[in-house]
């Protein structure tokens, strides 16, 4: 049928469907926890639905042009079981809870996980229950059982940093026979935090900077080393493994040369080697270059185990490492500006 019409032809009617979409996901107020009453679950015949009904038509007027007794009684028995297969399919969604987990921070241009966790108060089990991206094609089912729960895993991937919203998920289900479609729409409130997505093959660390009081700031221990130490690397040498430590707590770890030597590892966005970067808005290509590039840095000083900074412009965030500061790197840049 497609094939029939040029694509002029349908052009007009996608826009205009993606227009409807839009209005009314407008209308649909966001929550994170979504009660499925008879207000906003939604019930239409499929196409085997829409099959049966002309069988079933075609049975009853064959049964009453020849008058057959069985053809009435398998007419109207299929018709109730068409009946009560419409209850069942719409009870199946309707008292259900939809709870949104709270999503995991992610790099753009990789899926996030989406966790949904079901309630199910009624005593009966819950049956072939799909959720999925609104628009998406990739479901995920799961059965809910009675007085109990399900959680479901379903992913979208962003695009861009910062904070993103949640797209608008869909839950359905075509049980017991197949013949009618529940669904409803929901739109969570919740957003994920977006990093920027790493650069593939980011250029050498930049080298450190002098320290603005010219000392060093590791400080000798009591039992004579420096403090100023990080995970050992293949390729150190082996005067900066410390051994003693190292029998100590059965793990190899290096002096950090930056740190004897009074210097500091700076990530400065002036410095990515970027044109314009610095000044450039949000959403400009460059800056989006040059954040692509700082994230890759900070992945992998923290792999490194290096104590580093990071500047982006008026912020300065201090020297540190660990997981907490990445973190707090990781959101900075994704939060410079505003987002794109």
């Amino acid at each position: 049928m497609a094939a029939a019409f040029p694509p002029v032809f349908w052009q007009p009617l996608a826009h205009l469907r993606a227009r409807l979409r839009r209005y009314w996901l407008e209308r649909v107020p966001p929550r994170d926890v979504l009660l499925l009453t008879q207000r906003n679950v939604y019930i239409l015949p499929t196409r085997p639905g829409f099959m049966l009904a002309a069988t079933l038509m075609l049975l009853l007027v064959a049964s009453i042009n020849y008058q057959l007794n069985l053809g009435y009684l398998l007419t109207f028995l299929l018709a109730g079981s068409a009946l009560v297969g419409m209850h069942i399919c719409h009870g199946t969604l309707r008292g259900l809870t939809l709870q949104l987990q709270p999503p995991e921070p992610a790099f753009a241009g990789a899926n996030v996980g989406i966790g949904v966790h079901l309630l199910n108060p009624r005593r009966q089990v819950r049956h072939g229950i799909g959720l999925s991206v609104l628009g998406a094609q990739h479901w995920a089912w799961t059965d809910v059982p009675a007085q109990g729960s399900a959680t479901v895993q379903v992913a979208f991937r962003p695009e861009r940093r910062g904070l993103q919203p949640i797209p608008a998920l869909t839950a359905e289900t075509r049980f017991p026979l197949g013949t009618f479609r529940v669904w409803t729409v929901w739109r969570p409130a919740a957003r994920v935090l977006v990093y920027p997505l790493p650069e593939a093959r980011p250029p050498p660390l930049p080298a450190g900077e002098p320290r603005a009081s010219g000392t060093p700031r590791s400080r000798p221990t009591s039992s004579g080393e420096q403090d100023g130490v990080r995970a050992y690397r293949r390729g150190d040498p082996l005067k900066l493994v410390v051994w003693k430590k190292a029998a100590k707590a059965d793990e190899l770890v290096s002096r950090d040369t930056l740190l004897t030597q009074g210097l500091e590892l700076w990530l400065d966005l002036a410095r990515t080697g970027l044109p314009a970067a610095a000044t450039s808005a949000a959403g400009d290509p460059s800056l989006e270059r040059a954040l692509s590039r700082l994230c890759a840095w900070v992945l992998a000083a923290d792999r490194q185990g290096l104590v580093y900074g990071l500047r982006l412009g008026a912020l300065q965030i201090a020297p540190a490492s660990g997981m907490a500061h990445r973190r707090h790197c990781l959101e900075s840049l994704a939060l410079l500006g505003g987002g794109p």
